[in-house]
């Protein structure tokens, strides 16, 4: 009598529970990325209604430290210098940054390579070593301008390593235009500042747009290099929480006005993706 063979004699294996198993270890890794990444921010935004000054409990829902973000006069200076600084750095980072990208992508192949290369190195520089550079550099001009140390250089130092972030954001939108569209414009007679201004810009608006938004968010809480290029008594929003912390006196206004922050950042992210993906579909 012929035995039937079974396929399993054949090395196969039921992996129907194994797969279920991953699929159910992937999506608990998923979720627990999630609530890892966003729990500090929906913390943050859950203690700005907050009535209660002790974050460890819950007084009640409130709107009250949205009112009074600008009462308290240190806060509303701390606030106003960060906008001040991230809106003039980030202003001329996109405006230099545009134009340096345009110069790069022009550039043959292997001195883009190396301008791309020291573009690079301010990303990769740890932000103590960063800041710590660039207070020596600004001591040097102590001499000629003894109160050189404030706005002047927490915003030429937020310029420093902003910019690279625009320039890399973009070179890439410049591979994807067509390359004859300068030489064209040229030829019919436009000026090359002109043929840049018309035609090349209106191409990578997304891409500017989208660099100048991550030079802002960059700028706009960074502590390290503003702790060490800053002076005069001119403090941004982190170098106030970091003093109102070790005073113990950090008012709940601080988180309703980070979850402002929050809200404007996601509303241009989104104004972002929208003109990139309009972009794309030209």
């Amino acid at each position: 009598m012929t035995e039937i063979a079974n396929i399993k004699d054949y090395g196969y294996k039921d992996t129907r529970r194994l797969r279920k198993a991953l699929k159910i270890i992937a999506y608990v890794l998923v979720a627990l990325t999630i609530v890892l990444i966003y729990a500090s921010t929906i913390m943050i935004a859950l203690q700005s209604f907050n009535s209660s000054v002790n974050t460890q409990q819950f007084g009640g829902f409130t709107f009250k430290w949205y009112l009074e973000m600008f009462k308290e006069r240190t806060l509303r200076n701390a606030i106003f210098n960060t906008l001040i600084v991230s809106l003039v750095s980030v202003s001329l980072s996109t405006i230099l940054g545009t134009l340096i990208a345009i110069g790069i992508f022009s550039l043959s192949k292997k001195s883009k390579q190396i301008m791309i290369l020291l573009n690079n190195i301010p990303l990769l520089n740890a932000d103590m070593v960063t800041g710590i550079s660039l207070m020596l550099v600004f001591s040097l001009l102590l001499p000629v301008f003894p109160y050189l140390f404030g706005p002047t250089t927490m915003i030429l130092a937020h310029l420093f390593f902003t910019l690279p972030y625009v320039i890399l954001s973009v070179l890439p939108k410049l591979k994807e235009i067509d390359k004859n569209l300068i030489d064209a414009a040229l030829d019919l007679g436009v000026k090359p500042f002109r043929a840049i201004k018309k035609v090349i810009i209106p191409a990578i608006s997304s891409s500017i747009f989208s660099g100048a938004l991550l030079a802002f968010t960059v700028s706009v809480d960074d502590f390290v290099i503003s702790y060490y290029t800053t002076g005069n008594g001119f403090d941004n929003l982190s170098i106030w929480i970091y003093s109102s912390i070790g005073r113990r006196s950090l008012t709940p206004s601080v988180y309703a006005f980070s979850t402002l922050l929050l809200i404007v950042t996601l509303m241009l992210i989104i104004t972002s993706r929208f003109l990139m993906n309009r972009g794309k579909s030209k």
